[in-house]
């Protein structure tokens, strides 16, 4: 069985474990409350903001309950700078998908029937780059070397979030059917879906630093 960053700490690699679940979880809740609010299923997707709310809170309180861990048990010192950053931006990235979908709910934005299925890949993009950095983060604790394609994959999902972010904004700026009010509300919309990517590829970006420093 391989310890890596964690080395003999079990229940340290349990706790991070089911952290990371909660953030899995959280992105998939995004995908498919994106996807009940398009198909005008209020009742469904407000079960699923509901669900995505006790979610952060419960990765809140693992959070909180990891650092307290590490600072007053003293574990991995030599790692411990490391893995509280990377905490702290993968609760970060929980935080935005909780955010993204309260968003739905708060402002109701229109968006044109014919962009739906754009959307629904634009946000199922951002969510593989969400998957795509736990099953990095996973790899980086475990040092695993499946680390490198996990990352790659990372930044594959990025680019092709970027795409169609691009796309979709060009189209909807050469639309004369909507006002420029409407269209810089679903434009924020869509910046704020991509945003989750970006911010996916940040935490890759200092995973991989973390992964150098440790070779040497």
């Amino acid at each position: 069985m391989a310890f890596g960053i964690l080395k003999k700490q079990l229940g340290l690699q349990k706790q991070l474990d089911e952290f990371l679940n909660q953030v899995s979880e959280a992105s998939l809740l995004l995908r498919q409350g994106v996807d009940l609010f398009l198909s005008e299923r209020e009742s469904a997707f407000d079960e699923k903001l509901e669900q995505i709310t006790q979610i952060e809170h419960r990765g809140d309180d693992m959070r909180r309950a990891i650092e307290k861990k590490l600072y007053i048990k003293t574990l991995i010192p030599e790692s411990r700078g490391d893995v509280l950053q990377l905490l702290e931006r993968l609760d970060s990235l929980l935080d935005s998908c909780k955010a993204m979908l309260w968003q739905f709910k708060i402002e109701l934005p229109d968006f044109p029937e014919e962009v739906h299925g754009e959307l629904r890949d634009l946000t199922s993009h951002s969510v593989e780059s969400v998957e795509a950095i736990v099953r990095s983060t996973r790899a980086f604790l475990r040092t695993s070397p499946e680390f490198a394609d996990h990352i790659h994959k990372v930044s594959y999902w990025e680019t092709e979030s970027d795409k169609v972010s691009t796309r979709m904004m060009m189209a909807l700026f050469r639309r004369e059917d909507l006002s420029l009010c409407h269209k810089a509300q679903l434009k924020d919309f869509i910046r704020r879906i991509s945003r989750i990517a970006d911010k996916a590829e940040d935490v890759a970006d200092r995973l991989s630093i973390y992964a150098i420093k440790r070779m040497l």
